[in-house]
């Protein structure tokens, strides 16, 4: 089992700090769920522990990853360089690549090569696995089929990905971080573009990977409801801070949600299901629908 734990890490863009002692505990078998408005710095904060954003300071741990010849790592150090750089502890070497192996990350807006099927770009998750120079891959086609069946793309499989639907293609993407084989699995707003059956399918598919798989998952949400369904544990940022870290029924606190958003929310319970749910108020939230004239 592997777990990725920031502690006080901050991070900033050309010279200032967006994210702030910001401490996350990815575990597996357990899904996390970022929540805030924008610009809390969720996603930046998900990057980070990516090796995609440098940190200027804190730490960032991988624990129970092995190095490329199968040793157990019992942790990692600081991440305050490149991406590119490898990591050494107790003289064991983590690559990029080795690194890849453990952690995936659905990003947001990925580009889309030209000329390629969606089967092509399912199979680059596949690239952490080969050999050197691109070597064989023999589990490849059958984790690749997997994950096309998994996230509902197997008719599509030999269409030029370019002709997607967003939808479509926030599908593919995600197909293509299943097929990495990770431990722990990253997801950067992974409802975007999607409808409601497949808001709902993912979200189905991010528990089971947890429950059934023991992924240790950490996912970036603007709906408060759906994560409140989905994570264990709720992180709620405001300007870079981490103001909550807990279970939903204790993050969600309509007091502290209205203060966080600047509107206010109110929190209840479904009283069918027992839900956890959340109700923003905005000015016409007490409007009818006038009654049809007879």
């Amino acid at each position: 089992m592997v777990d990725l734990h920031a502690h006080d890490v901050t991070v900033g863009y050309h010279g200032e700090d967006v994210v702030h002692a910001a401490s996350l505990e990815l575990t597996a078998g357990t899904v996390t769920a970022l929540v805030g408005p924008n610009g809390s710095g969720k996603s930046t904060l998900l990057r980070s522990i990516a090796r995609l954003q440098p940190v200027r300071s804190g730490a960032v741990h991988l624990r129970g990853a092995t190095d490329a010849h199968g040793a157990s790592r019992a942790s990692g150090p600081a991440r305050t360089g490149t991406a590119d750089e490898t990591d050494v502890v107790d003289g064991l070497a983590l690559t990029p690549k080795a690194f890849a192996r453990q952690v995936a990350l659905l990003t947001q807006g990925r580009p889309v090569p030209g000329g390629l099927r969606v089967r092509d770009l399912v199979t680059f998750g596949r690239h952490p696995h080969r050999g050197r120079f691109g070597g064989q891959d023999p589990d490849g086609p059958v984790v690749v089929a997997h994950a096309l069946g998994v996230t509902g793309l197997t008719s599509l499989a030999e269409r030029p990905a370019d002709e997607l639907s967003g939808g479509q293609l926030q599908r593919v993407w995600l197909a293509s971080c299943l097929a990495q084989q990770t431990s722990v699995l990253l997801l950067d707003e992974p409802t975007t573009y999607l409808d409601l059956r497949y808001q709902v399918e993912l979200l189905d598919l991010v528990r089971d990977l947890a429950d059934v798989h023991g992924t240790a998952v950490g996912v970036v949400l603007h709906d408060l409801d759906q994560a409140a369904a989905v994570a264990d544990r709720l992180v709620l940022l405001r300007g870079g801070v981490v103001v909550a870290d807990g279970t939903p029924e204790d993050v969600l606190d309509a007091e502290r949600l209205s203060d966080v958003y600047g509107i206010r929310i109110d929190v209840d319970h479904d009283p069918t299901t027992g839900a956890l749910r959340t109700r923003a108020v905005g000015r016409h939230h007490s409007r009818t629908t006038p009654a049809p004239a007879r």
